[in-house]
């Protein structure tokens, strides 16, 4: 599979494609500048960018399409060029609350359709308008769901889902891969025990070998093994720095050499939401 930065779109088993590197847009509403979302997706478009990962809970989603309506109207790209995906609320599972839920991002985004609506994570909380639903005492208000699947997976050198990508490749199902540089460092929701994947001794080596950042050889391990990647960033250069790994590729060695990096560990962990009765890590404890 040759990849560039001109084209690097991967077919999915519905004719229809996705490009092989997104943006995320993830960031803490709170202590997020206004305005730095829409600048963040406007350089990443600019840079080669054609796949932009959102959602609802970002409290973004206005600044994307934003930044995407802006790039259309310069001539820079045409919708379909563009690959944006959205994702569901747990507060919004139930049957009936799907479609608004949509309608919603569409509104804010307003754009005509996105191209992939996934589920943000398999756990149903109270439904409602509330995004985070507690009682009076703060405990959480959960709700029972009836999930068939949830499609989006943790995937990186430390935690790199072989017996999953196996499956998936059999039955010509893409994995995109949330935290494929591992994530922030949030004891709330992150397993902070664990070295930062940015630090791994073998794959700084590989960087200098490479003349290239760690991070460049972390998304560099995924896209080559068909994994589609999604690093979150507002720092211009990282943004432009995240998009250069078309440009060399691994040994088969060095794959698998990288491939022995795994532990098994599982970065993002939610245990804030532990006790919900559907918490989908149980069996890792």
């Amino acid at each position: 599979m040759h990849l560039s930065a001109v084209n690097h779109r991967i077919p999915l088993s519905d004719g229809n494609s996705i490009p092989i590197i997104g943006l995320g847009t993830y960031s803490a509403p709170i202590s997020t500048p206004k305005g730095s979302c829409a600048t963040s997706v406007k350089i990443a478009i600019d840079t080669g960018y054609r796949h932009i990962d959102g959602a609802y809970i970002y409290q973004n989603e206005h600044e994307v399409g934003e930044a995407i309506r802006e790039k259309i109207a310069q001539g820079k790209v045409q919708r379909e060029d563009i690959f944006y995906c959205g994702k569901l609320w747990a507060t919004h599972l139930d049957p009936e609350r799907v479609r608004p839920a949509l309608e919603k991002t569409l509104k804010n985004l307003q754009l005509d359709y996105v191209d992939l609506y996934i589920i943000e994570i398999p756990m149903a909380f109270k439904p409602g308008d509330d995004v985070y639903p507690k009682d009076e005492n703060g405990k959480w208000l959960y709700h029972k769901s009836n999930l068939c699947a949830t499609w989006e997976v943790e995937c990186h050198p430390y935690f790199t889902q072989p017996k999953l990508l196996k499956f998936c490749q059999k039955h010509d199902i893409v994995i995109v891969a949330y935290s494929p540089l591992g994530t922030c460092r949030d004891p709330s929701w992150v397993n902070v025990s664990v070295q930062p994947l940015l630090k791994d001794p073998f794959l700084k080596a590989l960087g200098k070998k490479y003349n290239k950042t760690v991070a460049q050889i972390v998304l560099r391990f995924n896209i080559q093994r068909g994994v589609v990647v999604i690093p979150k960033s507002f720092n211009p250069e990282r943004i432009k720095e995240n998009f250069q790994i078309f440009d060399f590729s691994f040994t088969e060695e060095e794959m698998k050499d990288i491939e022995a990096l795994n532990k098994n560990i599982r970065y993002v962990e939610l245990l804030m939401w532990r006790d919900h009765p559907e918490y989908p890590f149980h069996d890792e404890y």
